[in-house]
């Protein structure tokens, strides 16, 4: 089952690439004017995906995904999947709170983002 706990890991990794490289794409792509990341439905998807990772450390539970790596792994989850990551880079361990801060901060800065650089219904 390892093959398969390291393609969700994958995956995972891919979610966190599309929300931080995401809000990263806005704000290039409003400084050099791409009408790409004026995309409605990326938009919409990308606000969305932040706020399920906010409400996930709001109310206190695990990611899905972090949850099925863990026992793909045979491992019990014991932090999530960013703390687990820094850790592994800092050897470090912050508390929950600062994540928590970290992750609201960021969606506020997607929904500024959401009312500063407004996506573009497509007109079809």
């Amino acid at each position: 089952m390892g093959w398969l706990a390291d393609a969700v890991l994958i995956v995972h990794l891919m979610f966190v690439a599309f929300v931080v490289g995401g809000l990263a794409c806005i704000w290039i792509g409003a400084i050099f004017g791409w009408q790409v990341i004026r995309n409605f439905l990326f938009r919409v998807l990308h606000l969305a995906a932040i706020l399920f990772v906010c409400a996930e450390a709001l109310i206190g539970v695990a990611c899905p995904l972090t949850v099925l790596e863990d026992e793909l792994r045979g491992r019990p989850a014991e932090t999530g999947f960013i703390a687990r990551l820094l850790h592994r880079i800092l050897y470090y361990d912050f508390p929950g709170w600062v994540f928590l801060t970290l992750y609201l901060l960021f969606a506020l800065a997607v929904a500024a983002s959401f009312v500063l650089i407004p996506p573009v219904r497509d007109r079809k």
